[in-house]
Order: C-alpha cells, then sequence, then structure tokens
C-alpha cells in the first residue's frame, strides 16, 4: 500500500510542475513542451529507489523482502503421517531438517504423547514422557528449534510453546526461554488468534519473571487491537482464559461479544456465560443478547452440560429471563434419568438463586433422589436440601423423600463444618423436618463460637440464622427440648428503610391518630425477625399502650401488666418484592417460617404485599386496607 501511495504522489507531483507559473521577474528554464517535468525528474539518479518502488517490478522486489511461509516438503508430509512418538523420532534421525520443521515436530509429538497417554489411563508425567525427555533425538530437536529459534514461523512458535509444557520441559529451560524472548519481539507480528494462544499458554505460567512480562505485553496488545477479533471462538475463550487477568480488556471483549452475538452457537454462548458468572460479572445487555439470540434457535439441540451451566450461570448472577428457564427446564425433563446426582443437585440450587419453582422439574429431582439416593453425597444431599427449603418446596412424595434424607444424614450432619451445618438444620426448620436429635448440636452452648470467619456481615447472617433455629426449638420443639438455651444477641438492622416499609409506618401513625405509645415500628424480636409494625387491640379492636404491657417477643420483656383478655398482638409484614419466588405470589421458605414463628408466639399477623400496596395511591386508601386486613385476621382468629 506504501508503495502505491508513493507511486501516486509522484504522478501528482509531476502533473502540478507542469502548470507551475513563473516567478515574476525570473523566469523559469522550462523543458520542451514535447517533455514534460515529470519526466525529467523521473531520470534523476537520486529517484532510482523511489522508481523501483513505484514500478510494478519495484513492488514485487519489495514484497521478496517478507519472509514468506515455507513451502511443504516430503519431510513434513512424513511427519504428519508418523504414529507413534518413536516413529517420528527415528524420522528426525534419519533426515534432520531446519528449524521449522523441528518445531512442527515437536508441536506432532506432543499430541501423538498425549493420545497415548489418554490410550493408557496415564497421568501426566509418566515414564513414557520422561524417556522422550532424555532422548537424543529429542534433544536435537530442541538444540534445533535453540539454535535457530528466528526462523520458526510464528503460528508453529506459539504451538511449540504450548506444546513443550505438555511434554513436560522444565519452564527454565534454554529453549522456552529463548523461545518467550522471540515472541517477545514478535508480538506486533502476530495474529489476533495467535496473541490468544500465547495469552492462554502464558496465564497457567507463573505471573512472575519472564513469564509475568509476557503476560503483560500480550494482554496489552490484546486491548490495543480488540477490534480486530473476528471469530466467535477466539472471543469466547479470550473472555474464559485470560479475561478475568484485566478488566479493561474484559470490558472491551463484553462490547465485542454484544457484535458477534448473533453468530454465537451453543458452546460459545456457554462459555461467555459461565466467563460472566466466574467473574461476577453482571452485564445486562450481552445477557439479554444471549438470551435472546439463544431463544431465536428452536430447533437447535442443546447438550445436558450446556443447560446446567446455563443455569448455573444466570443463578449466580441473579438475571431473570423466563423464556430462558422454560426451555431450560423443557429440554432437562426428559433427560433427568441420564443426569448424574452432582447434575440433579447443581440444577436444583441454580434454580433456587433464581427463586424459580418449576413444580415438574423439581417432582423429577424428588424422584431421581429416591431412585438413587445411594449416588448421592453428603454435600449433593445438602444442596437439594437447602434449594427445597429457599423455594419452600414440599414434595409429593414427602414421606419417603424425607425419610431417605434423615437416613442420609444420619451421623454425617454432626460431621460437617459449622457454617453448612448451621444451613442445612435452618433448611430442615424452614420444611418443618428437624429433629430433636439435628437441633441439639446446634443448641449447645459453645456452637455460636465456631461460627466465626469470614466478613462481619456472614458472620451477622448466620447468627440470625442460628437464632431462628433456637424460635423453632422454644416454639416448635419446647417440650421435646426441655429449656434450650436463650436466643444469640443480634444486632439490631441499621439498614434505612424501605419505601413499602416507610409508607406502611406512615399508614399505621394515621391508623391510631398519631397516639404516641399505640403502636411499633421495625420491631427487632428474640426470634431474629423484625416485625415492621406492631399493635395490640383490645376486646373492642381498639388500639391499647404498648408501654406497660408484656412482651416475651422483645429482649426486656416489656412492661410489668400482662395482656388483658381478649387482647390481640397484630403483627404487620411488609411482603417486599424479593420475599416472593420469580413470577409467583408465593412467600419463598424463610418468610414462611417467620410468619409461622409470630404466630406460635402469640401474633395475628397482617400481611401487606407490595402487588397490593403499590395499588393504593392516598393515605386513607392505606389506612382503610390495613383495617379491613386486621378486620379479616380478627374474624379468623374468633372463627377458630
Amino acid at each position: 500500500m506504501t508503495t502505491r501511495f508513493l507511486a501516486r504522489c509522484t504522478r501528482l507531483l509531476g502533473a502540478q510542475c507542469t502548470r507551475v507559473p513563473a516567478v515574476q521577474g525570473r523566469p523559469l528554464a522550462l523543458p520542451p513542451p514535447s517533455e514534460p517535468l515529470w519526466i525529467v525528474a523521473w531520470r534523476l539518479p537520486s529517484l532510482g529507489p523511489l522508481r523501483a518502488l513505484c514500478d510494478g517490478h519495484g513492488v514485487a522486489a519489495a514484497e521478496e523482502s517478507y519472509p514468506k511461509a515455507p513451502e511443504r516438503t516430503e519431510l513434513d508430509q512424513l511427519l504428519e503421517q508418523a504414529r507413534s512418538p518413536q516413529e517420528l523420532l527415528q524420522l528426525w534421525a534419519e533426515r534432520g531438517g531446519k528449524a521449522n520443521q523441528a518445531a512442527i515436530a515437536l508441536v506432532h509429538l506432543a499430541r501423538l504423547a498425549g493420545d497415548r497417554q489418554a490410550a493408557q489411563g496415564g497421568e501426566k508425567g509418566g515414564s513414557d514422557t520422561d524417556n522422550l525427555l532424555y532422548d537424543s533425538r529429542f534433544q536435537d530437536l530442541l538444540h534445533t528449534v535453540n539454535s535457530q529459534v528466528s526462523t520458526v514461523w510464528n503460528g508453529s512458535l506459539v504451538s511449540l510453546l504450548r506444546a513443550l509444557s505438555r511434554l513436560g520441559v522444565a519452564p527454565g529451560a534454554p529453549v522456552l526461554r529463548s523461545l518467550q524472548t522471540e515472541a517477545h519481539w514478535r508480538l506486533r507480528r502476530f495474529s489476533y488468534r495467535q496473541l490468544a494462544a500465547l495469552a492462554e499458554w502464558c496465564s497457567v505460567r507463573q505471573h512472575s519473571g519472564q513469564e509475568g512480562a509476557l503476560l503483560r505485553d500480550v494482554l496489552k496488545q490484546l486491548e490495543l487491537r480488540w477490534t480486530e477479533i473476528s471469530d466467535p471462538r477466539t472471543l469466547s475463550l479470550l473472555m474464559m482464559k485470560v479475561g478475568h487477568l484485566s478488566a479493561s480488556l474484559m470490558d472491551r471483549l463484553e462490547d465485542k461479544a454484544l457484535e458477534l452475538a448473533e453468530r454465537f452457537g451453543p458452546e460459545e454462548t456457554r462459555r461467555v456465560a459461565v466467563s460472566l458468572a466466574a467473574q461476577g460479572r453482571r452485564s445486562v445487555p450481552l445477557l439479554r443478547a444471549l438470551s435472546y439470540h439463544l431463544l431465536q434457535k428452536p430447533g437447535l439441540e442443546l447438550r445436558t452440560p450446556l443447560l446446567i451451566d446455563l443455569a448455573f450461570s444466570y443463578g449466580k448472577l441473579n438475571f431473570q429471563q423466563t423464556q430462558v428457564f422454560q426451555r431450560i427446564a423443557g429440554d432437562l425433563l426428559p433427560r433427568l434419568p441420564e443426569m448424574s446426582s452432582g447434575d440433579v443437585a447443581r440444577c436444583a440450587k441454580s434454580f433456587s438463586l433464581l427463586k424459580w419453582l418449576h413444580l415438574p422439574l423439581f417432582e423429577s429431582f424428588t424422584e431421581n433422589f429416591l431412585q438413587c439416593s445411594e449416588n448421592y453425597s453428603t454435600t449433593q444431599l445438602c444442596n437439594l436440601l437447602m434449594a427445597f427449603a429457599r423455594l419452600n418446596f414440599q414434595p409429593s412424595k414427602d414421606v419417603a423423600f424425607y425419610s431417605k434424607v434423615h437416613a442420609g444424614l444420619e451421623g454425617a450432619l454432626t460431621q460437617l463444618e459449622p457454617f453448612l451445618q448451621t444451613d442445612v438444620v435452618w433448611s430442615l426448620c424452614i420444611l418443618q423436618q428437624a429433629r430433636p436429635q439435628d437441633l441439639r448440636p446446634v443448641l449447645e452452648p459453645g456452637f455460636q463460637s465456631r461460627l466465626t470467619g469470614g466478613s462481619p456481615s456472614r458472620t451477622q447472617n448466620y447468627r440470625l440464622k442460628l437464632a431462628h433455629i433456637v424460635a423453632t426449638a422454644q416454639l416448635e420443639y419446647g417440650e421435646l427440648l426441655g429449656t434450650p438455651p436463650p436466643a444469640p444477641p443480634a444486632e439490631a438492622s441499621r439498614s434505612q428503610p424501605t419505601p413499602l416499609q416507610s409508607s406502611l409506618h406512615e399508614a399505621l401513625r394515621s391508623l391510631v391518630a398519631g397516639q404516641e405509645g399505640t403502636y411499633r415500628t421495625a420491631v427487632s424480636t428474640v426470634y431474629g425477625w423484625t416485625i415492621d409494625g406492631e399493635l395490640v387491640l383490645d376486646s373492642e379492636n381498639k388500639p391499647m399502650n404498648l408501654e406497660t404491657l408484656k412482651a416475651p417477643h422483645l429482649p426486656g420483656a416489656g412492661g410489668p401488666t400482662p395482656l388483658p383478655n381478649g387482647a390481640r398482638r397484630i403483627a404487620f409484614l411488609a411482603g417486599e418484592f424479593p420475599n416472593y419466588g420469580s413470577r409467583s405470589k408465593d412467600l419463598l421458605g424463610r418468610f414462611v417460617m417467620q410468619r409461622r414463628h409470630l404466630q406460635l408466639a402469640g401474633f395475628l399477623t397482617v400481611e401487606v404485599p407490595y402487588y397490593e400496596w403499590l395499588e393504593l395511591k392516598s393515605d386513607w386508601q392505606r389506612v382503610a386496607y390495613l383495617k379491613d386486613k386486621m378486620g379479616k385476621a380478627v374474624a379468623e382468629d374468633m372463627a377458630k
């Protein structure tokens, strides 16, 4: 392109020279009209190199100075036809060759050794590979490459680095150092696909020394040349292998993925989704594009691992896409008999993170466990149980299911680490399947001290779960367990109230006509639950003063006066959007347990779901709504 540009400039220069006017007072000596100035300039000796570049022969001569891909020889064909490492090494010993042929031979040798190792079921670094490393013919191959490394072709250079690592060549070997140095010098001459392969090789090496410097420069080149990506496979591999090493590169790869999303196959879609989930990057535009193009190919058969990985990625990123979930569930249902126990547990956990309950699929999970319970490990059983508890799913064959669950947890529950043991017992409490022998180890006085480690928020979360377990023991198993220990101290929530909670508090103030002491808001109880609003109604359904009444649900137990006969405690619970399943009006498991505990503690619960509260536009409508809800709760209690 440069030579063509210079030739065109020369012709334009000559055309302009024929039209140059004479300078006033100094006429120019122009050549005869039959011989323009640019022809004379063309004959000058100083323009000889320019002339050589601008004519056709000069372009060919300039191109000859660049190295071309080596032509295939008979040795190349014989090397590719070799069927064993020894045959290839013997062929090299008899014929020999140049450095690029030696590189190709080493790459083919690594493939043959890997195939033979896989066929024999051996491990990496076995005796066969060790014998190769000490073979004189193999050492001759390495010496040929090391002595003529500058003549190795780009593609062969990158492939050779990966091949030598598979063959077990030591990281500090001279040939590897020479290849890395040569690759460092050639970074700008590598194609983007070669850079991607080099980055993948560097990412699994130590990120220090020569490998670290090479990786940093490769990532910089990838970031500068990201617009050259045109292959979905290269893009997806980059996001999976090296995207986590550079946030700025990952940003550009996400932009390119949006551009190429229409061309993604199932495997590219899986890689991109898993890489986003692994890095915690909730790129909503990209996830929407992946979902859209996946749904546009209804006839495309999706493999079971791909469906499970998609469910995991969407669950990890909390990305809701009902149509994709429906397709995943519909495709997995007929394949459940072929799925392993680990796949079933992982899929159930993913859907529970999405708060999406597909009844036929979860019933199939139950059937799979009943038929293959011996194949489930303790961890897989725990994951399945916690998924059911999160969604408050009760199987139709609950007696047979829970009998096998308890049999699987027998003797293993106390061997779990404290956090997982707390999660499992808490899940059993949600499902109302906790037995006294399951609760006693968690209720021991020293168990809370074992819940240490991690962030303060995580520790506080598990202390709240422990308080819920203690509340279950007190309210549901009090006679069986005797006197359980008091609930662990739980710090009051310092988070700001949500708009729903704030408007509910205002409505309660209007309901009692602003009388102080007749209502409470954001009440932290000894059971680990927070009540959004509390009232006590006397026998005539009028609010009473709460300050003097006993309140066993409060840490200080309230005032000295017992609750009068006919009085009722009312607990208002704000049902926020996250409290419900996806596209459902069913509460999640923990909020079902909250309602049950408060009812056992003597409260009449008044639920205020968001989808009803948002339709009320004025204060009087909200007050009337609360009065109606309280009237129904009192009427139901009287009917009992």
